[in-house]
């Protein structure tokens, strides 16, 4: 199981979220999302993200300005939620009108190795489809599947600002060795498939929604690359 690197991490600022959304996509590799629910932190660490452009045809800013999209428009980390799949998904507004980033997968921890108490309620929140435990590496594989883990919902939390009290991102000094960039999953044909504005976690690749080292016939440097941060 995973536990914080620091006691008492540090919040990340708005400040943040005021650069390109890729160089935000990529930042917030390895951050922590903290949500106070029901009594207690339920926590997980970022491990895969997507960046978005207003000009991209595969963004949700590019069909306009609508109520239930201001929050794309709204002032850098303003978070912006939606239903995708019967299910919730969590974004970030970076720098520029309807730039944004997605958080795509994480990875749950602990705040120490004995305090299984949060694991516990993402595991309630979001069982396997038995209804038993769903292993931990499969509790937020998924923009859904960690909203749900994570008590996230779009009519609490879209075009909010983040909350120290209740919902915020925290840094605990982990940092990714190797990030690897790659194109988005689930693009229209017609809305720009081959950008690649999809970056994962290299040591946590295993637990993303789809781990592109291991899809066949696909070769380095040519359907992904490798970054150094």
């Amino acid at each position: 199981m995973k536990i914080l690197k620091e006691l008492n991490p540090k919040s990340i600022p708005v400040s943040f979220f005021m650069r390109d959304a890729q160089i935000v996509a990529q930042a917030l590799l390895g951050k922590v999302i903290k949500h106070h629910y029901e009594g207690r932190w339920l926590m997980c660490r970022i491990i895969e993200t997507e960046a978005y452009y207003l000009k991209d045809r595969a963004s949700h800013a590019s069909l306009g300005y609508t109520h239930s999209r201001r929050a794309l428009f709204a002032k850098p980390g303003t978070m912006y939620m939606y239903y995708a799949r019967g299910g919730d998904s969590l974004n970030f507004s970076c720098l520029g009108d309807g730039n944004a980033v997605l958080i795509k997968s994480a990875y749950p921890v602990l705040a120490a190795l004995k305090d299984h108490s949060s694991l516990e309620a993402m595991q309630q929140n979001n069982p396997a489809p038995d209804g038993s435990r769903r292993p931990v590496n499969k509790l937020c594989s998924g923009q859904t599947l960690l909203c749900k883990s994570m008590g996230l919902k779009v009519p609490e939390w879209n075009n909010k600002q983040m909350d120290p009290r209740r919902l915020h991102l925290v840094d605990d000094t982990y940092v990714p060795a190797s990030i690897i960039r790659t194109t988005r999953l689930g693009i229209n044909p017609e809305r720009d498939p081959h950008l690649p504005y999809r970056f994962i976690d290299l040591e946590y690749a295993n637990y993303c929604t789809r781990n592109p080292l291991r899809v066949r016939n696909w070769r380095i440097n040519r359907d992904y690359t490798i970054l150094k941060p």
